[in-house]
């Protein structure tokens, strides 16, 4: 007998990562509302500050999105300096001077204790007195944000920098290498592209700790939230919708990480 033999079923197309944005927007959204509704209080919702259908609403979602651009900036900013950072901090560890490991792990121990917040302080109010140099609150969000991140750097770079098989080592010695030229041909191409999926966490990371420089002023979006609440007492809705802007944004982030991922295990695969 001739076994008759199915087509294969065609491949799901990958769910969009704003279509997952947005279902987990409106279960947050209406579990608030759920909640909301249950108070004995009957408390009274005002989303017409932030609905796009009134134009007291489409003013204030525009002044919350101006506050995008520059946490987006301070967050590309403070981890290219903490990536650079991190690989100069993590080399030392990898010495053979006892002096040079124990700078790399003074430096990782100290910076990861001291929480971002108190970094971001001690950067805009006490570096300038200890250099007789004023920041704008822009830089040292930047600072702040990239000392602090550039030890977590340091251990990725380390971790990824030690994956790479003794035999690349080996093989690029006998070809007359120097120890520079071994680090910056075989090694770090091959453990940058091993550590990228991590370093793209660590981005995310960055963009969530990006709030904490609406302390010293910065008009980011949690800034603009700030002053939305304390103009319109409405702190419900507009810091659901800062929640909500949060949400997408690591979203779309974190699924573009992944991608990444699946593309190098491929290449790698390959």
């Amino acid at each position: 007998m001739i076994e008759s033999r199915r087509p294969p079923a065609p491949a799901r197309r990958p769910i969009s990562p704003w279509a997952w944005a947005l279902l987990a927007a409106a279960v947050a959204l209406g579990l608030i509302v759920a909640y909301a509704a249950g108070r004995e209080d009957g408390y009274r919702w005002g989303w017409y500050v932030v609905s796009p259908w009134t134009e007291t609403g489409r003013d204030n979602l525009a002044f919350l999105a101006g506050g995008l651009a520059v946490t987006l900036q301070i967050s590309l900013l403070a981890t290219l300096l903490a990536v650079v950072l991190g690989l100069l901090i993590a080399l030392p560890g990898l010495s053979a001077d006892p002096w040079a490991r124990r700078f790399n792990r003074v430096f990782v121990e100290v910076f990861r204790a001291v929480p971002a917040l108190v970094m971001l302080l001690w950067v805009h109010y006490g570096l300038p007195v200890l250099l007789g140099v004023n920041f704008d609150v822009f830089t040292s969000g930047v600072i702040g944000l990239a000392l602090t991140e550039a030890a977590f750097m340091a251990e990725v770079f380390r971790a990824g920098i030690q994956s790479i098989e003794r035999g690349q080592h080996e093989a690029a010695r006998a070809l007359g290498l120097s120890r520079f030229q071994r680090l910056r041909f075989v090694v770090l191409p091959q453990a940058t592209r091993r550590i990228l999926p991590a370093l793209g966490n660590q981005f995310v990371i960055v963009v969530k700790m990006s709030a904490l420089v609406s302390v010293i002023g910065l008009a980011d979006l949690t800034r603009r939230a700030n002053e939305l609440v304390t103009t319109l007492y409405r702190p419900l809705e507009v810091y659901t919708f800062l929640v909500l802007e949060y949400l997408v944004l690591v979203l779309v982030i974190s699924w573009a990480v992944r991608r990444l991922e699946r593309r190098l295990g491929a290449g790698d695969a390959g």
